[in-house]
């Protein structure tokens, strides 16, 4: 049977989230890039070489790919992919999924101050400064269904 929420995760539970959430972000830029390639290789097989992407267009793939997919990821389900496997979800001071708008700035605050997030370590809440700002948690959940997100305990708000 699944545990309940059981409190706030840790920095070292999230950085290995964070380290398996960095590679799906690299795995889907990677397929879009081979994907782009192929698509040039079906009009042009001829003269088809591989594009090398510059840093700006790189960099800005990279950040916004993060952003899309921190902020689908929060909004719908509370959960990364990294946040699946090691049981997390990203909720509200009120134990509620974040919305759409919070989600994305937390996405973008996590993305560009990256950083912020060594405060969990820390915190005696266990709170990096985005949750401390936007006022969300990070909690170790291990149920499936987003609308099943509790306060501490497990007993349903």
């Amino acid at each position: 049977m699944a545990q309940e929420s059981s409190g706030p995760a840790g920095i070292v539970t999230r950085g290995l989230a964070g380290l398996i959430d960095l590679g799906v972000v690299l795995l889907l830029m990677g397929s879009v890039y081979v994907g782009f390639a192929f698509v040039r290789l079906l009009f042009s097989p001829q003269s088809f070489t591989f594009s090398e992407p510059g840093i700006f267009l790189s960099t800005t793939a990279f950040l916004g790919v993060s952003v899309a997919y921190l902020t689908t990821c929060w909004a719908t389900t509370g959960r990364t992919v990294g946040s699946l496997v090691m049981g997390l979800r990203v909720i509200t001071s009120g134990h509620r999924l974040v919305r759409w708008p919070l989600a994305f700035i937390r996405a973008v605050l996590c993305v560009l101050f990256a950083f912020g997030l060594l405060w969990s370590a820390v915190d005696r809440r266990r709170r990096s400064l985005q949750d401390i700002v936007l006022r969300t948690e990070v909690v170790y959940d291990w149920r499936q269904d987003p609308d099943l997100v509790a306060p501490h305990g497990g007993e349903h708000a």
